[in-house]
């Protein structure tokens, strides 16, 4: 008894103004925005109709809600941000490979989400050298990737968005002849060849938002759902990539693993 409408951008972001507006025209009972990319159009599209997201921003920060218990407003939904799992990855690849003492952070200045920082902050910690390499769009990352040869990075921890998805071919084909460790927070990284990804399960995130389409269907007003946080962590450890790279995998990790690919 519902009846859904798509828009999709085709990897275009010059679109998203557009597709969001002639969806708001439409006057929906909600509108769902999958991404931190898209979720900003939605939300200049209309102040009215209730909105979810499921983004990997911090929605604070991009002012999508006032705060997380108490979003207020028209918007709603789930994040994929959660505290420490920045932390936690690196602390996986030096549990993994301790030699390791320079890592390149690939990530997106305009992706606003605290996990360079947290890196940053844990490298300091872990005695690990952290160089960063921005990209903005597809065309950054080819001299991004140089830099991190030139620079004798020996791993690449890549700060999950879409932008980040579209290259992830791009980055494993870089990674790959220079044995170079990839860490990522989604686990398609590591299923396909990435050494390791720790974070939420995406599927599971995208369903519980699914919950919040339906109470608001039921009446709810989104500014008194909670935006909420991933509470369950997948670790997944490509063990073909690590007898590639000759790393062995220490049982510490190997019991913490939610998969490990043989």
């Amino acid at each position: 008894n519902i009846a859904t409408t798509y828009r999709y951008a085709e990897g275009k972001p010059e679109r998203l103004a557009g597709l969001a507006s002639e969806l708001a025209a439409m006057k929906p009972d909600v509108i769902f925005a999958l991404g931190g990319d898209v979720a900003p159009y939605a939300r200049t599209a209309t102040n009215v109709i209730p909105i979810v997201m499921a983004v990997s921003v911090d929605p604070v920060q991009t002012g999508l809600v006032t705060n997380l218990a108490k979003p207020g407003g028209n918007i709603t939904g789930v994040t994929y941000i959660s505290s420490d799992l920045a932390a936690k990855r690196l602390q996986f690849l030096t549990e993994i490979a301790p030699k390791i003492s320079r890592v390149a952070i690939l990530w997106n200045p305009d992706h606003i989400d605290p996990e360079y920082r947290e890196t940053q902050a844990a490298g300091r910690t872990l005695g690990v050298r952290i160089q960063s390499l921005e990209v903005r769009g597809l065309p950054d990352f080819e001299a991004a990737l140089q830099a991190a040869a030139t620079e004798h990075a020996e791993a690449i921890i890549v700060i999950s968005s879409r932008l980040m998805t579209f290259a992830r071919k791009q980055v494993l084909a870089f990674a790959s002849p220079r044995r170079l460790p990839v860490v990522s927070g989604w686990g398609p990284w590591a299923e396909e060849g990435a050494l390791l990804s720790y974070g939420p399960d995406l599927n599971t995130i995208v369903r519980r938002s699914a919950t919040y389409v339906d109470k608001i269907l039921k009446d709810a007003k989104p500014g008194d759902l909670p935006v909420e946080q991933p509470t369950l962590f997948e670790l997944v450890v490509n063990g073909k990539t690590a007898k590639t790279l000759g790393l062995k995998i220490p049982q510490s990790v190997v019991i913490r693993a939610t998969k490990v690919i043989e």
